[in-house]
Formats: C-alpha cells, sequence, structure tokens
C-alpha cells in the first residue's frame, strides 16, 4: 500500500519561504514520477511541479516558475518543493502526488496520477 504524507506547510507573510515535504512509503519511490498540486478554495486543483523519477527533469506552472523548485531524495523516499517569495495566490492546500506507471514522460495531468497525500496547509498573508 503506498502511503504519501505532506509536511511543512503553514501560515506565512508574503515574500517569506517554505519547504514542503512528501514522505512515500509502501511502493518503490524512486521508480516513479512525482509531483506537486495545490487547491485554492472555491478553485479546482491545479497543477504546480513535477519531477521525473531520477530527479534529473522537472516540470513547473509558469505561475510558479522561478520562485518554486521541486526536488527528490530518492534515498530517503522524500519528495520536496522549496517555495520563495510566496504571495497571497500561492495560499491553498498542497498535494503530492505519484505518477502512475513506472519512469516515462512527466504528466501535468491530475488523472495521471494514482496516488495522493492527504495535503498540507499553505496560508500566505498580505
Amino acid at each position: 500500500q503506498v502511503q504519501l504524507g505532506e509536511s511543512g506547510g503553514g501560515l506565512v507573510q508574503a515574500g517569506a519561504s517554505l519547504r514542503l515535504s512528501c514522505a512515500a512509503s509502501g511502493g518503490t519511490f524512486s521508480m516513479y514520477n512525482m509531483g506537486w498540486f495545490r487547491q485554492a478554495p472555491g478553485k479546482e486543483r491545479e497543477f504546480v511541479a513535477a519531477i521525473n523519477w531520477s530527479g534529473i527533469s522537472t516540470y513547473l506552472a509558469d505561475s510558479v516558475k522561478g520562485r518554486l523548485t521541486i526536488s527528490r531524495d530518492n534515498a530517503k523516499n522524500t519528495l520536496y518543493l522549496q517555495m520563495n517569495s510566496l504571495k497571497p495566490e500561492d495560499t491553498a492546500v498542497y498535494y503530492c502526488a505519484r505518477q502512475g506507471g513506472r519512469g516515462g514522460v512527466i504528466e501535468t495531468g491530475g488523472d495521471k496520477y494514482d496516488y495522493w497525500g492527504q495535503g498540507t496547509q499553505v496560508t500566505v498573508s498580505s
């Protein structure tokens, strides 16, 4: 049973930084592409960032490029999202997810991900 657990969220002021972590268990973490999604109140879930199984390739949504960085530590079965220069519009619940199927190209559609964490709240005040 694959389990994903996010941590690191919180309440910060605009311009601050946070690092989210996602601990994975129950599967071969290093063989799967991973992603971060977020959902703000009253809005649909949106793609934020993804990283391939080896960590060599990443893809970020245009809205977060230059401010957010995705990385992974396969030895620790952990996915990260470094968030800098946070804005109020970054306020959302952030979810990590495992892309279905081993390896392959990075996908941005949520329907391509088969396991999800419970989410961690990020709130950015102005």
